[in-house]
């Protein structure tokens, strides 16, 4: 008989983040809406034990993730005090994204407290039909089953009508209620695709050249190579240096003196257009030490611990906080002063491992079957703000828009 007089709090993640999206965002993607877990447990603990004038024992959190592996979510979930993590498989079945198990999990919880009698009261948040046995299974071993609804977009009814009809009591978590925790995630918009420089441009809008005249008609002299085929995009470094190394090989007719001064050019693409920079000059800012280069074995477990325990997950969050933990560890800050030349291109291996990085919170995953490319221009913003608000003279450069 122990623990009778104690509530517990059973949550279906997939119908309760769901449907806060489609009331606020207008669509059911939880990628829509941002969460505050610590915020949410705290509503749900309060409005479970206000309504069943009980204890609670625990919060049970379920949930899809793929492979089962636990993500960044859910392990910020799991360590806060009574809640209990469980997932089910998150499948890609005819091009969306499909949860398994995760209703058999919530039916054989719910019937595994009811039969030891571990608490007197249950409360549900979920919408599926699929858990009505297991609510019957509850009430048959004397517990009160408690449905709690979210407040549907347009008035649409967005739990199984079974299951309301079988529940003990019925509430409706309203617009007010939801917003004290989960609320509209801004969209990024797309970075504005700038048209090739002046001088591609020009070269692209140039007429054909003339046909050469008829062999019979020109006068005898040496053949000559073909010219490179016109410009129909714009070159690549690579490209650049083949087009060098092909006019060093064909035969001059004179020598010629200046010949670094057919040597390579780089143009590095930037927000500002093209920035040229001959080929045996390396860039200065490549040359600063990574973050994993300057963590120690205690700060990178410091930093899994406030990865898992206070990191949202927000893009400009996880570029400020890559950002800051960068700046702190590097010694000399007057390093970081090369960097502005290249703004807004992060150094090659610092960006990569950013990125490596931001892949931690789900972010760059494949939406669609797209790389989604709002997360990444959101993460180098963040990661551009919190540099410039470190480094003497960096927010000159880098202004919010």
């Amino acid at each position: 008989m122990r623990n009778v007089d104690r509530c517990v709090v059973l949550v279906d993640a997939g119908y309760l983040l769901g449907a806060s999206a489609s009331l606020l965002a207008g669509e059911p993607s939880r990628s829509r809406v941002t969460v505050d877990h610590t915020a949410l447990i705290a509503s749900l603990r309060e409005r479970a034990e206000e309504e069943t004038g009980l204890p609670l024992l625990r919060i049970y959190w379920f949930d899809a993730a793929p492979e089962r592996r636990p993500l960044p979510e859910h392990r910020r979930l799991r360590v806060l005090p009574r809640v209990t993590v469980r997932l089910g498989a998150l499948t890609r079945a005819e091009g969306r994204w499909v949860q398994k198990g995760v209703d058999a999990a919530m039916h054989a919880e719910l019937s595994e407290l009811a039969r030891n009698r571990a608490c007197a009261d249950v409360v549900l948040v979920t919408g599926d039909g699929d858990l009505l046995p297991g609510m019957m299974s509850a009430k048959e071993h004397g517990v009160a089953v408690h449905l709690w609804a979210l407040q549907a977009a347009d008035g649409d009814f967005n739990q199984s009508e079974d299951l309301v009809g079988e529940a003990d009591e019925r509430r409706v978590l309203d617009r007010d209620w939801i917003t004290r925790s989960v609320s509209l995630r801004e969209q990024v918009p797309p970075f504005p695709s700038a048209g090739p420089p002046p001088e591609i441009a020009k070269i692209l809008s140039a007429p054909p050249a003339a046909p050469r005249p008829a062999a019979a008609e020109a006068p005898a002299q040496p053949a000559e190579p073909e010219p490179s085929a016109p410009l129909k995009a714009v070159p690549t470094p690579k490209d650049l240096a083949g087009r060098a190394q092909a006019h060093v090989a064909q035969p001059q007719p004179q020598p010629q003196p200046a010949a670094a001064a057919n040597a390579p050019v780089l143009r590095w693409s930037s927000d500002r257009g093209y920035v040229d920079r001959p080929a045996e000059q390396p860039c200065a800012a490549d040359s600063l030490p990574t973050l994993a280069q300057l963590t120690t074995a205690e700060q990178r477990w410091a930093d899994r611990e406030e990865d898992i325990t206070a990191i949202g997950g927000d893009p400009h969050e996880v570029g400020q906080v890559f950002a800051r933990r960068w700046t702190e560890r590097l010694a000399d800050k007057e390093r970081l002063t090369v960097i502005w030349s290249d703004y807004p291109r992060i150094p090659h291996k610092v960006d990569g491992e950013l990125l490596r990085y931001a892949a931690r919170f789900g972010l760059l995953a494949h939406k669609d079957d797209q790389i989604d490319e709002h997360d990444r221009y959101a993460i180098r913003a963040g990661f551009w703000k919190e540099l410039a608000a470190r480094v003497p003279g960096g927010e000159q450069i880098v202004v919010d828009d």
